[in-house]
């Protein structure tokens, strides 16, 4: 056995002798040479790909028309009015929805008033980093809900249902009159109207003085069971368990006790708990207060209450007010709606603001949506009280530039139009200044980690797209510019590497419609 191991020992030595013979000397230096760019692989945007070709369009100047900067993060949306939020997550994104405010606004024009009557559509917008949102375009209420007057503030939640889908659950105000609610097994659409008429009206049995059975507030409970409440006006509040289908009531409706009521239902669950969020009125609440260990609570400010057993009006307890009105905030005073909702371990508040619309060039009314964080006590089920800002809240995530980003995902803008293309919830981004300056949009927070060194855009048309690095007011980093008929994606030559974390500026001319945009 000692024979034979030496034997296989000398065999493996002249083997690895060999194999040494055959290498060349080292040289001390790599060999490797960096691979030789292929836009094919690294752009994914799709359609033909053709590197930008200089031509003579030029820009002058831009439009300086918007309602904030990169700095600020409100109002969500720079150009599009929105208000009256709610949320929903899916899939590590959270999804937005709010009343259409700017339908009325193009309706009536900026020297018009903000009278509701023209809204019947509801805006959504996403993100995943609560600095840069996606806006997906608005839900065409009118067109899918004939029988309905309108559609103001509503209020979404999802379940996965039997089929194995997400199906998301999304009430709506039918004008004062009542709610309504459309469904649909994606964030975005198509939405369909299940029942062909309101889930809740003036006629509905049991409403017990309700005047307005509108703004609609819904959750589903551990349980999966869910629960409806609404209602406007002086003891107006109310709450009904909804059936197993999310369409139809399940039990009597009961009267919720929120002193000074006004509007603007909504419903958390929360650690076992049923939380009641609402509005209360404009009149003085300090007279007559009989809360005994908390205030009153401020005019036309947020309230809450909590129970273990909705249906027990005896047993909602009035917690406090977690947040005044803007104007005391300066913000504008306005009309009050919020939505509380936890994303990525932390709570957010969602409100509506008038501060944006000077502005833009109105003083009709038209409101805007903006965050900030709230401190919920999750164990107690206490509300902090919140401060709203223009400053908002802080980026939680780093925005990826070498994937795909469509150009509708924006931190600012100005100057910005909207098309929507036939995929639901899809848009693309185009200069509707209709005066020849330029278009801006910006996002916030790009890594760019070791480098990147090229730009890439889909795009249709004939145009220009001018990329600057953390303001408009430097140097470009690059351009394209570009002609065609149908979509493609058109690339730049080399530049000098980006690398850590910037700001992203795109002036865009008019001319085209803009997709989506890459680094690499």
């Amino acid at each position: 056995m000692k024979h034979i191991k030496s034997l296989l020992s000398l065999a493996l030595a002249l083997a690895l002798c060999a194999c040494s013979a055959g290498k060349p000397a080292d040289s001390g230096a790599s060999t490797d040479q960096p691979a030789e760019f292929s836009p094919d692989t690294a752009f994914t945007l799709g359609g033909n790909i053709t590197e930008t070709t200089p031509g003579d369009i030029t820009m002058t100047s831009l439009t300086s028309i918007s309602s904030k900067t990169t700095a600020e993060g409100n109002p969500l949306l720079s150009n599009i009015f929105c208000a009256d939020p709610t949320a929903v997550e899916y899939e590590g994104r959270l999804y937005i929805y709010g009343t259409n405010d700017h339908q009325q606004y193009e309706a009536v024009g900026a020297e018009g008033s903000n009278t509701y009557e023209h809204i019947k559509s509801i805006v959504m917008i996403s993100t995943d980093d609560m600095v840069n949102f996606t806006y997906h375009g608005t839900i065409n209420v009118g067109e899918i809900c004939p029988w309905a007057f309108a559609s103001w503030a509503p209020s979404i939640t999802s379940r996965v249902e039997d089929d194995g889908l997400t199906h998301f659950y999304l009430y709506f105000s039918n004008s004062g009159w009542g709610t309504g609610v459309i469904t649909a097994t994606s964030p975005t659409g198509p939405w369909s109207d299940p029942l062909g008429n309101s889930l809740i009206d003036g006629n509905t049995p049991g409403l017990d003085g309700c005047q307005s059975p509108f703004d609609p507030g819904v959750c589903i409970d551990e349980n999966g069971t869910g629960w409806l409440s609404f209602g406007g006006g002086t003891d107006g509040a109310r709450i009904v368990k909804l059936g197993s289908d999310m369409l139809s009531l399940d039990s009597e409706i009961k009267k919720i006790p929120s002193p000074f009521h006004f509007e603007a239902s909504e419903l958390n669950y929360i650690n076992g708990t049923y939380v009641y969020t609402y509005n209360n009125d404009w009149s003085g609440h300090y007279e007559n207060w009989d809360k005994e260990g908390v205030f009153a609570p401020p005019q036309c400010s947020m309230s809450y209450l909590t129970t273990k057993t909705p249906l027990d009006p005896d047993s909602w307890v009035y917690q406090d007010y977690y947040f005044r009105n803007p104007g005391e905030q300066g913000l504008e005073y306005s009309n009050n709606h919020t939505h509380l909702q936890k994303y990525q371990g932390k709570y957010y508040l969602f409100y509506h603001a008038l501060f944006p619309q000077k502005s833009l060039g109105t003083t009709g009314g038209f409101r805007s949506l903006c965050v900030n964080e709230a401190q919920v006590d999750e164990e107690n089920v206490k509300i902090s009280p919140v401060t709203g800002t223009r400053e908002g809240v802080s980026q939680i995530k780093p925005l990826d530039p070498f994937s795909p980003v469509q150009a509708e995902n924006i931190a600012a803008c100005a100057g910005t139009a909207y098309s929507a293309t036939e995929e639901p919830g899809d848009m693309t981004v185009s200069n509707g200044t209709n005066d020849g300056t330029g278009a801006w949009l910006a996002v916030r927070g790009a890594d760019f980690a070791d480098g990147a060194t090229r730009f890439a855009a889909r795009v249709k048309g004939t145009g220009r797209i001018d990329v600057y690095i953390d303001g408009i007011d430097g140097n470009i980093t690059t351009s394209l510019e570009f002609s065609g008929d149908d979509w493609q994606t058109v690339y730049s030559s080399e530049f000098a590497a980006l690398t850590g974390q910037h700001d992203v500026y795109f002036v865009i001319s008019d001319g085209f419609e803009f997709d989506s945009w890459q680094f690499a």
